[in-house]
């Protein structure tokens, strides 16, 4: 009888014949495999170049994974500087309990930095990444560099004191920022990018923080080369006057310069003409707060930004109703009396070499121990 085992399915074939899976097999069985028909491989035991190609991929990306991992880990930490647009860091150092001797208060006493006070004044020093050197010698000179006699300074006279800096896309310079952020806490930052040719647009930023951060009469506009008496600046602010809009400081006219190769080139000259306008030299002014209230809700671009910041500060004076006070107490060659900011007027815009001479005015009783005497009104 002829076998009908190639009639079967496939499928059961290995199942129906122990003989098909056998190493030993009959005669039969070789005449069934002439006859059977050839099967190619299931398509999952080949390898197309597709999934080659999708599996190389594949590990490239786990490899790139890996290695961003492995950096996001290792690179440097990122700058702790604040997010906020402004910051008075002093405040906010006390604010979060990071001083080195935190005062303990008792029940009922009353921490004079859980709120900000009426300032009689707020100085804000003006100063750049590149002068560090400065606020070295004015630390070890007029401005305290303790917080705590910081504090105390503001206690007694009613002046704040801070320097003030905008930003910078150097890494290098803003981690150094960070670093003497971190020791003395003195700064006021400011949103603005730092740079001596924008300087009126970091003096109106400057006005514009400081109206937000504290509330003051008046609000002064210092550079970290000049010699200053905060208990003579503080006499001078506290004088009782009628003008509610007042803008003090050494006023001056002079010529445009219109050279372009000239030192204080004014590239807008021909809106002016051969001479400046009434305005106060740029080492430090003071401007009343109904002033700063003004200025602060400027709108963007509204002002006109000469190429002087003082000539720009005495451009938006000019077309306000302001007094102008002119007191020469706060633009004087050398300590006297009466002296409240000691420069080297007019051979330099500050003191000449300032880190020296702030060092060496210092040594002079008449600029740093002497009684302060109510300034005459020359």
């Amino acid at each position: 009888m002829q076998r009908t085992l190639g009639l079967l399915p496939f499928a059961n074939r290995s199942t129906a014949t122990p003989s098909i899976a056998s190493s030993h097999y009959s005669k039969d069985d070789k005449v069934l495999k002439k006859h059977l028909p050839f099967i190619s491989p299931p398509a999952s035991s080949r390898i197309s170049l597709p999934l080659v190609v999708f599996s190389g991929v594949c590990f490239l990306v786990g490899i790139a994974g890996i290695l961003f991992s492995v950096f996001a880990v290792t690179r440097p930490r990122p700058l702790r500087l604040p997010l906020r647009r402004t910051e008075d860091t002093f405040r906010s150092f006390h604010f979060h309990g990071f001083s080195t001797n935190p005062r303990k208060l008792g029940v009922g006493d009353h921490d004079p930095l859980s709120e900000s006070p009426k300032l009689l004044g707020f100085v804000g020093v003006q100063t750049a990444f590149s002068s560090a050197d400065r606020r070295a010698s004015l630390r070890s000179t007029w401005f305290p560099s303790d917080p705590d006699a910081l504090l105390r300074l503001e206690q007694a006279t009613g002046l704040a004191f801070r320097f003030v800096i905008g930003r910078s896309k150097d890494a290098k310079k803003m981690a150094d920022l960070e670093k003497e952020i971190e020791k003395y806490n003195d700064f006021m930052l400011i949103d603005v990018e730092e740079e001596y040719l924008k300087l009126p647009y970091k003096t109106l930023a400057f006005f514009k923080a400081a109206f937000d951060l504290f509330e003051a009469d008046y609000y002064v506009k210092a550079d970290d080369d000049i010699y200053l008496r905060p208990d003579r600046l503080a006499t001078l602010l506290a004088k009782e006057r009628i003008h509610p809009m007042t803008y003090i400081g050494c006023m001056k006219k002079g010529p445009v310069i219109t050279d372009p190769k000239m030192k204080w080139f004014e590239k807008s000259g021909h809106l002016i003409g051969n001479e400046y306008f009434l305005h106060a030299y740029g080492p430090i002014y003071v401007l009343s707060a109904e002033i700063v209230a003004s200025l602060a809700t400027a709108r963007n671009n509204s002002l006109r930004m000469l190429s002087n910041e003082d000539v720009s500060v005495g451009s938006w004076m000019l077309a306000m109703n302001v007094y102008h006070e002119d007191n020469r107490a706060i633009c004087d060659p050398r300590c006297t009396p009466t002296s409240i900011a000691v420069w080297d007027i007019p051979k330099c815009s500050g003191l000449c070499n300032p880190t020296y001479r702030l060092k060496e005015l210092h040594k002079i009783s008449m600029c740093s121990k002497s009684p302060t005497l109510v300034p005459d009104d020359r």
